[in-house]
């Protein structure tokens, strides 16, 4: 049977380290700085960051347990009207912090990683407007190496 895409980049010192590696790409790019650098920014970023990415791609539900749910991670992330270009820039970062982070090099892997990503600022993207926008309980997404799992795919 196929590792989750969790398990095979590493599991949770990987997603803690593509986190970090994440994070310091974004405060280093002149566009992405400022959103990174706020100060009311969760003192424990890096680590829920990790165990959101780790869940949505087949780890354990951590963040569901111990942080919130996709709702409100859409909400945070709401308001901010088009920021395609800073989309585009954090994909990037993404991508090249699973370098930093010394993810896998599997091209099959860093394919579905870059895949979820994409779908994922797009995701981010379709809330341009007021947090109150973003719709309450909606399920968290999962990611395979075939692209999302819907809830009858789950099991």
């Amino acid at each position: 049977m196929r590792p989750t895409l969790y398990e095979f980049a590493g599991g949770e010192p990987a997603f803690l380290a593509l986190a970090a590696a994440h994070h310091e790409r974004c405060l280093a790019d002149p566009e992405l700085n400022h959103p990174f650098s706020h100060p009311g920014q969760h003192p424990r970023h890096v680590e829920r960051l990790a165990r959101y990415w780790a869940e949505v791609l087949g780890g354990p539900p951590l963040f569901s347990k111990e942080c919130s749910d996709h709702s409100a991670m859409l909400r945070m992330h709401a308001g901010n009207g088009d920021m395609s270009d800073l989309g585009r820039r954090f994909v990037e970062c993404f991508v090249r912090a699973a370098d930093d982070a010394g993810l896998p090099a599997d091209p099959e892997f860093r394919a579905a990683l870059r895949s979820y990503m994409e779908w994922a600022v797009a995701e981010v993207l379709t809330y341009p407007g007021p947090a109150e926008d973003v719709p309450r309980g909606l399920a968290m997404p999962r990611w395979s190496w075939d692209g999302p799992l819907y809830q009858s795919d789950q099991k």
